[in-house]
């Protein structure tokens, strides 16, 4: 069997290599994943894989074993694939002809599925850079090698060849069987021929329109792919984060048919015709723009922030020894991060400490439909005309693995599509902008919102924020009703007067200094932080999330008691709802101090900063009228 770097150049090496020792066994596929596990374990090996986030697809050697971080943007439906099928030699012409044995009696259908990937929505710059830098692959563009395509009558939404050319034998593979249209080999699949360039390729598709990558987010950047995956994709859900492993192909007869092949594959298989011409130009685009990926492992992460363990479990993390003496030295890095932060909220040191609550706010758990531990910020008081809350957003890019600045201005919030929706014509979902993974922070900005008219999708975008915001859910739209998509999303607010949209908390912006220059001043505050500094800051606001929190029955018991006092005093003081607030912001104020349960001193703190807080809107109101 091939060893060495043989399992990263030459996977299906490895593949028909253990079907060949293990003929129909059912086990041998179980035995290529192990082999694959288990290399992967090797001496940082993950690092020597090449990731397609980094590397551009005409650098990858086609068949080559790769790594993609991304997100399941959409799943189509099962298909169908001959897995195992047995060809017969035809000499009839120069070249011998490998033709499918249609009458075998060890031809194998068997179940695939196949997922929408694409790259993680608002994924910051640092993350992308920290994983360039913590990779080991080097790749450069092949000198022999150029895009290729196999001779074959048929373009099969397939990808790779698993098998030797034998004059009649079994054969493993990935085909999709019945989809596509003919059966019979017209060439050696081994053989290669040069393609025509990327330009010529999708003219002869006949694409009507540049084909749409369906980016959750504008402006955003990299391959997607179809992603075949063959065991346990029910594990997988629309939106999880997946770190994949497999081989890639990037043959161009998996691209779209034209309309003579159409015809003619419907005609020699009636089922064909049932997909519309939009459905096959969405599910086989050209894969020179949407490669493909085999996927032999695939892990779902709980978080993006390369300077992590991947796996952040309770358990696991116990033991983990960065984990654990990361926690060590939690108070001065808090410390550090709240004087940055009061640098960047222009000295208002309450504001950078709920804005630290926030960061580290995640839903824990959902009771009944309410989700439980979200904490939206609203700050207001932000400076209008103003280039801050633009700055402000830049400091949190640089603090958080993933986000989104959403520009309210009445003209986005009646045009941008917030909400993804199924086109049935394409048989697929057409994302939005509240497509996002859980632990984005999204950032709304208010402060631009001029005077106008909302219209009817306007209306319908500000009621999928309030949504987002108080049952963290996006109802996605399918035409004949609406599906209910569960989402663990950190929304923060700026704006000048109160928001219109339903925060759980407001602070109002008291600025101590205003920059002559807040350029100037932002990107000097980033400057003189130094790099180690802002990695510790990144590390404390990822892993304070997955720490697990209690509150002891002798803690309960003197809340409530605190609770029955604070009513005696003033009925209109304190509601349930402030109740419940305050706990959340002493279970964000004890993690954020790295204490898992909570102490009658964090209790006590929790209470005087939203003393302050209401405080300061009291005063606030006396100044502006009602306008808070």
């Amino acid at each position: 069997m091939p060893c060495g770097e043989d399992w990263l150049s030459h996977p299906l090496g490895i593949v028909q290599g253990f079907f060949a020792q293990n003929g129909v066994n059912p086990d041998w596929e179980k035995k290529v994943i192990e082999y694959f596990k288990e290399k992967l374990k090797e001496n940082n090996a993950p690092k020597w894989v090449p990731s397609l986030n980094e590397v551009p697809l005409h650098y990858l050697k086609p068949n080559s074993f790769v790594k993609f971080r991304c997100m399941i943007q959409d799943m189509f439906d099962p298909e169908f694939y001959m897995g195992v099928y047995e060809t017969v030699n035809q000499n009839t012409k120069a070249h011998p002809q490998q033709e499918l044995d249609l009458n075998s009696p060890r031809n194998t259908t068997l179940e695939r599925q196949t997922f929408y990937c694409v790259p993680v929505p608002g994924e910051s710059t640092w993350v992308k850079e920290a994983y360039v830098n913590a990779n080991q692959a080097r790749v450069s563009p092949s000198t022999s090698y150029t895009p290729s395509r196999h001779k074959r009558s048929y373009e099969d939404d397939d990808d790779m060849d698993l098998q030797p050319n034998k004059q009649k034998d079994q054969h493993a593979g990935a085909r999709q069987a019945g989809s596509v249209g003919g059966l019979q080999w017209c060439g050696e699949p081994k053989r290669l021929e040069t393609e025509a360039s990327t330009g010529q390729q999708l003219n002869s598709l006949n694409l009507s329109s540049p084909f749409d990558l369906n980016f959750p987010l504008p402006g955003e950047k990299g391959p997607a792919c179809l992603v075949k995956v063959y065991e346990d994709w029910d594990c997988f859900k629309v939106n999880d984060i997946l770190e994949l492993y497999g081989i890639l192909s990037v043959d161009p007869v998996l691209s779209i048919l034209n309309n003579d092949e159409r015809d003619a594959s419907a005609l020699l298989d009636p089922m064909e015709c049932t997909d519309t011409a939009e459905e096959q130009r969405v599910h086989s685009p050209p894969a020179s723009l949407v490669p493909r990926i085999h996927v032999i492992l695939a892990q779902k992460l709980q978080h993006i922030n390369p300077l992590l363990p991947a796996c952040l479990n309770k358990e696991e993390s116990k033991t983990c020894k960065f984990v654990s003496s990361f926690m060590s030295e939690l108070s001065p890095v808090r410390a550090e991060l709240l004087g940055f932060l009061t640098h960047a909220l222009l000295g208002d040191s309450l504001a950078a400490e709920y804005l630290i609550l926030h960061l580290i706010s995640t839903v824990y758990t959902r009771r009944d439909v309410l989700p439980l531990g979200k904490f939206t910020v609203n700050l207001s008081g932000c400076p209008r005309n103003s280039t801050f809350t633009e700055h402000l957003y830049r400091i949190i890019q640089h603090l958080v693995p993933a986000s989104f600045r959403l520009q309210m201005t009445i003209e986005n919030m009646n045009h941008l599509k917030f909400i993804p929706h199924k086109d049935y014509t394409a048989n697929r979902l057409v994302s939005g902008l509240l497509q996002l993974p859980s632990n984005t922070s999204l950032v709304i900005d208010e402060t631009l919102l001029e005077q106008g008219q909302l219209d009817t999708p306007g209306v319908h975008n500000v009621t999928a924020l309030s949504n987002l915001i108080t049952w963290q859910k996006v109802d996605y739209d399918f035409s004949y009703h609406q599906m209910e998509f569960p989402c663990n999303i950190n929304v923060f607010i700026t704006s000048e007067g109160r928001s219109l949209l339903p925060a759980d908390c407001q602070i109002h912006l008291q600025p101590q200094l205003i920059p002559p220059n807040m350029e100037e001043y932002m990107n000097s505050l980033l400057s003189a932080v130094l790099p180690s500094v802002l990695n510790k800051f990144r590390i404390y606001l990822t892993l304070l999330r997955f720490l697990e929190y209690s509150i002891s029955d002798e803690i309960t018991k003197a809340v409530e008691d605190d609770f029955v006092e604070m009513r005696k005093n003033d009925p209109q003081s304190i509601t349930a709802d402030d109740l419940h607030q305050l706990l959340v912001v002493a279970r964000c104020l004890s993690l954020s101090a790295g204490q898992t349960t909570l102490s009658r001193e964090r209790w006590l703190r929790a209470k005087q900063l939203e003393s302050l807080r209401r405080t300061r809107l009291q005063q606030q109101k006396c100044v502006n009228g009602n306008e808070l």
